[in-house]
């Protein structure tokens, strides 16, 4: 567990803008910041972060937090993980006990997952800088290929030895469980294990052996795959295993080089795409750091978003085979359909990153880059119209490609500047492009809008299915709960007069705190909120009230429990922001905090109000199942019930008039 005192630490020091800063470019509008956001594909930015408020919040898909809170969401991390995550970012030193290997077996199994791959990815770099066979044969390959070692560091290359159960021994032997080092991938069951039982240490074999190993991160910089390249020349041995799919990585969302190059692609505004390993650190090492690669797979939509919130530039390096050029088409679609602004560049002789790197300098490799990246449009146009320069039937066709792929483009600017240039190019009437890509849009536009017509008709028919649950919902939403925590939450330390007296009827006048009134008045007459979150923080502020503190909107929005912290930021915030110039006009609006009495005292009789209301209306259910004499007792409750509530109702209208 981390000391609160840490915790404390941890969340003063994490500023909202500068963490989520290293996953989102994030631009000045106002007061806060608007960024694309991370959590649903958009290609207008509707992601706010507020610096003033320690929050942030998306308008799009309603998701908001702190910084903690966007650590746990974006990486999928435990709060805890998510403390630690920061803490290491901000150099605080987290001080826990020592985990034995009972608890070890009892931490939560995602932890565990990663926990090993932080083991494998440090075993792999003692085998090659440590062991003989590490040294000569990784470590040897990589020196030829001319890697310095600090390159090799940086990328924790390591390396996995010939021998086929090295990896797992020395897991097992570390205190790793069998069925952990199965579900991460790094170890294989043999067909001598029966499904159902324990996995044992005797079952299990490495899924790699004899290979250079390159440590896959995700954006939070976690090993949570492994690439591992052979080293032999048999044809029979597949050049390249990747991890499969697990628990913790998902090939479609993790590409390789970014947690490394995110700050130097939002530096830059632009992100080099290239198709291996050795390209990525190839590119570090000649002094560009803003390179991602798609993790031997083909580039998915995920991969593409997740480049995007840092850059809308991307340069396409692949290699000038034909697996390279294949890999282009596939990618480039995708790209430009997300809205992304297209470069390619070809190497001479069929060189990729990595080979060329390698055969000039750093300078000159870093202006190659500079000197050589092409509109892809516009060199797709100029290609084709050399190609056909002879042949109209053949330019007929080329055109329809060219057409399909400016037809991607969402944004119709930037699609009437291509057919602009593109008509030019392959000399053709620029009206008849234009038409042609309005064709393709429109019929994209037409099967889009088939699709939304049926998701529309699903949403109406789930909605007449809810509409019962729906309704008791809606009963548990209480406005004046929530108001009542929202008075608490920003002005809960306000002290202020109430009236009152005593056993006598003597009066007096008693200071409390905003807090201290308002649970007074709902515990005094045993009154629960009926929406349970409302209920829970209540329970917190009384909690922390009995421990002699006076937790603030600082303290919810900050809190460990998502929903007491997602309440705060979507419902405590005061957003009247009215102008001064309304005051010309004779609007005035009073201060919040100078009517807070008021405000809570009229919140405060309005539920009671409602709550009576409710007892009314059950006893009155109840006169017409009961015997004559529970009749008269019952009826002798509702009128004592109807006179509190023309008491309240009297308040109420005294405390709205004045």
């Amino acid at each position: 567990m981390i000391p609160r005192d840490t915790v404390d630490k941890i969340i003063e020091t994490a500023r909202v803008e500068e963490v989520i800063g290293e996953f989102i470019t994030l631009k000045k509008r106002g007061a806060n910041l608007l960024g694309l956001c991370p959590f649903h594909g958009e290609k207008t930015p509707s992601f706010t972060v507020s610096p003033v408020k320690g929050i942030y919040k998306c308008f799009g898909c309603g998701k908001a937090g702190n910084s903690v809170n966007f650590i746990m969401e974006h990486l999928n991390l435990t709060y805890p993980e998510a403390l630690k995550w920061l803490a290491n970012k901000y150099s605080i030193e987290v001080i826990e006990k020592e985990i034995t290997p009972e608890e070890k077996e009892q931490l939560n199994e995602r932890e565990s997952l990663l926990i090993v791959m932080q083991f494998a990815a440090r075993y792999f770099v003692q085998n090659m800088l440590e062991t003989d066979e590490g040294r000569s044969i990784g470590l040897g390959y990589f020196t030829e290929r001319g890697l310095r070692p600090d390159i090799i560091q940086k990328f924790q290359i390591g390396y996995s030895l010939e021998e086929r159960r090295a990896f797992s021994n020395a897991a097992i032997k570390a205190e790793y469980l069998p069925k952990y080092l199965v579900k991460t991938g790094m170890s294989i069951l043999s067909n001598t294990h029966v499904e159902g039982n324990e996995i044992l240490a005797s079952e299990i074999f490495d899924r790699y052996a004899g290979r250079v190993m390159f440590p896959i991160q995700d954006e939070g910089g976690r090993v949570v795959a492994f690439g591992g390249r052979t080293l032999s020349s048999d044809k029979k041995v597949a050049k390249y295993i990747n991890s499969p799919e697990t628990d913790i990585y998902h090939k479609s969302k993790v590409l390789y080089g970014l947690s490394l190059g995110k700050k130097a692609i939002q530096k830059n505004n632009v992100c080099y795409l290239v198709e291996g390993y050795m390209d990525v650190i190839a590119m570090h090492q000649a002094g560009i750091e803003n390179v991602v690669a798609s993790s031997g797979t083909s580039l998915t939509i995920e991969q593409i978003k997740a480049v995007h919130r840092f850059t809308n530039n991307i340069v396409v390096l692949y290699d000038g085979d034909e697996a390279g050029q294949k890999a282009s088409e596939r990618a480039i679609p995708l790209l430009l359909e997300e809205g992304m602004n297209v470069k390619l560049l070809l190497f001479p002789d069929n060189h990729d990153p990595d080979s060329y790197s390698r055969l000039v300098t750093a300078e000159e490799f870093a202006n190659y880059l500079t000197d050589n990246a092409q509109d892809f449009l516009i060199f797709k146009a100029r290609k084709l119209s050399a190609e056909t320069k002879n042949d109209p039937i053949k330019k007929a066709t080329v055109i329809k490609d060219l057409v399909s792929s400016i037809s991607l483009i969402p944004d119709a600017i930037i699609r009437s500047v291509y057919v602009k240039e593109c008509a030019n190019i392959m000399e053709i009437e620029e009206q008849i492009l234009q038409v042609e890509v309005n064709k393709l849009r429109r019929k994209s536009g037409d099967k889009q809008k088939r699709t939304e017509d049926e998701t529309q008709v699903t949403t109406e028919l789930s909605e007449v299915l809810e509409k019962k649950e729906d309704k008791e919902e809606i009963q548990l939403i209480r406005f004046e709960e929530k108001e009542l925590l929202r008075l608490m939450m920003n002005y809960g330390n306000i002290v202020i007069l109430i009236e009152g007296e005593d056993d006598d009827k003597v009066q007096h006048s008693v200071e409390m705190t905003v807090d201290e009134f308002i649970i007074f008045e709902l515990y005094r007459d045993e009154i629960e909120f009926e929406d349970p979150i409302h209920q829970m923080i209540l329970d917190e502020f009384k909690h922390e009230i009995e421990q002699g503190r006076l937790p603030l909107l600082s303290y919810f929005i900050q809190h460990e429990n998502p929903a007491i912290s997602g309440f705060a930021i979507n419902n405590a915030q005061i957003n009247y922001n009215l102008s001064e110039k309304w005051s010309k006009f004779g609007v005035f609006i009073t201060d919040e905090k100078n009517e807070v009495k008021k405000s809570s005292e009229h919140f405060l009789f309005s539920l009671k109000d409602k709550k009576l209301n409710s007892f009314i209306l059950n006893l009155k259910e109840d006169l017409k199942v009961l015997s004559h004499e529970e009749i008269i007792k019952t009826q002798e409750s509702i009128m004592k019930l109807e006179q509190n509530k023309k008491r309240i109702n009297k308040l109420l209208g005294r405390i709205i008039i004045k």
